[in-house]
Formats: C-alpha cells, structure tokens, sequence
C-alpha cells in the first residue's frame, strides 16, 4: 500500500512525523454500495496528486508518516481489537489520522484515545446518524458506531446528517444529543458558534465522506442528495477544531467506482486539507 503523499515526501519514521496515518481497509457490514475495503489505497493513490501548498499553509512540514494496513480480516470485533493496537501504537507518536473503510473502524479508535485520554468530545460528518443499537443483527454494524461512543461516554454532535430512523430521533431527544443537520445547515446558515459551550475542548474528528453532497463525493454506499459542501465542510471544520486538541481523525466510507477519480482525489484532499486546519488552528 502506497504512503500518503508519497510523491511529495521522503519516507519518515513515525517518531519525526506528527500526522499517523493508519490505513483500516474494513468491510462487513455496509448496507448498500459495497467497496469500503479499497478506500484507504484510493485516498494514498490520490494523494500523490496532491499539492503540499493547501492554499493557507504546508501541513507535510509536521511530518506525515503512513503506517502499515490493519489486518481487516475475520469478525468484526477481532478486527476492533488489531484498530485499537494500530491506533494505540500510532498516538504514541502523535496524531492518528485513521483512513476507512466501513465507518464501524472508528470505534477501534476511540477505544484506544479513550484509554489514552480518558473523555473527548466526537465531532462527526455523516448522512447518517449512526445512532442505532443494532442494525442487521449486529452491535458492530456502521449503523452503530455513534450508540458505541455514547456507551462509552463520549458526547457526540453530529454535522450534516440527513437520514435517520425514528429510533434515532428518539435517542437524540432522550439523550439531550446536539447536532446541525444538513436541512438546518440549508435553511438557516452556518451558526455563529457551531459546538456547545460545554462540549470538551479535547475532541476526535470522524468524517463520512457521505457526510458531504454527492456532488462533492459521489463514490461512497449511500450518497444521499443535500449534503454539505466542499466549502463549507472546510468552514465547518475550522469553527469546529479552532483553539481545541485534536487528539485524532479519521475519513472513511470512501468505495471507489472505476472512472471516479474525482471523489477518490477530493477524499484525499479533505484529509490534507484536515490536516492543515489542525495545523493552523487547533492547539494540538
């Protein structure tokens, strides 16, 4: 598997870099379009297209190093325990940057950061609120992930979401959940301060590239119509990292389609670009 902007850089160790990037190619569960699995060797094939100049600053001068693919093979939770090692292993050095994969590999994530830091907020981009107990039999289903950060503590909001079950409306009231969905976003602009005062000021950034308009990115299992866009999914970030610690991030759900290089390059690009705006704005 390619490094991340290997065409740009020099191999690194992971002790020179401050980016981690741990590729978790997993898929078991995707209700839809399938092809999670090859999304982490599209982001690193498209990245070597990349500038190191975003347009505000060069994050590739805070070292980017690529570690090797989490072995994604076997049931879901044997899985979760080598994303939790990889992720543990790689915060050692500094910032994990998890590439997907089914959205179920952030849970092995926020196990690790949650041993390591104890509570943080999660910042998600997603369609969906992945709020569900179950989904098709399984607790370990995309479809879940946020229910598994709320049992472990970890306050969620959600930005963007635009599919929800009624079981998922109710546990946002029951739970007192915060978010700004995309019709909220649409109808109304982008809030002047966008996460609540009382959110942790430590937090985790988890971006489902269908959080964005398929017009944006289209390559993804349910590219559902009213998305965020590029714009202000960019805006969105910096309101969201601005004077906060970024502890780790991740962009998944990306199923690359032949011929869409388009969606493989601007999932690569929203990685880069988040972190550039770690690099700018947090205090990481």
């Amino acid at each position: 598997m390619n490094r991340f902007l290997a065409s740009e850089l020099e191999e690194s160790t992971p002790e020179q870099c401050l980016f981690q990037v741990v590729p978790a190619p997993f898929e078991a569960t995707v209700s839809y379009g399938g092809g999670t699995v090859h999304g982490p060797a599209a982001i690193l094939e498209a990245s070597d297209q990349l500038e190191v100049w975003d347009g505000l600053s060069d994050a590739s001068v805070l070292g980017i190093h690529t570690h090797p693919a989490v072995d994604c093979t076997g049931d879901a939770e044997t899985v979760l325990d080598r994303i939790e090692a990889a992720v543990a292993s790689a915060a050692e050095h500094g910032i994990p940057v998890m590439l997907g994969g089914e959205h179920t590999v952030t849970l092995g994530a926020l196990r690790a950061l949650h041993k390591k830091h104890g509570n943080f907020g999660i910042v998600q981009f997603d369609a969906h609120a992945d709020l569900r107990d179950t989904y098709e039999g399984s607790p370990f289903s995309h479809a879940c992930v946020m229910h598994r950060a709320l049992d472990l503590g970890l306050p969620v909001f959600g930005i963007g979401v635009r599919a929800l079950c009624k079981d998922e409306v109710a546990l946002r009231k029951d739970r007192n959940l915060s978010y700004l969905d995309a019709r909220d976003l649409a109808m109304n602009g982008m809030p002047e301060n966008l996460l609540p005062a009382d959110f942790p000021e430590t937090i985790y950034v988890t971006f489902d590239v269908d959080g964005l308009d398929p017009s944006v990115i289209s390559a993804t299992g349910t590219p559902v119509p009213g998305g965020v866009l590029w714009w202000q999914a960019i805006k969105l970030l910096e309101k969201a990292i601005a004077g906060r610690t970024v502890i780790g991030m991740d962009v998944v759900e990306l199923a690359p389609k032949e011929g869409d290089h388009a969606s493989d390059f601007a999932a690569a690009q929203l990685t880069y670009a988040m972190m550039g705006i770690v690099q700018r704005l947090s205090n990481s």
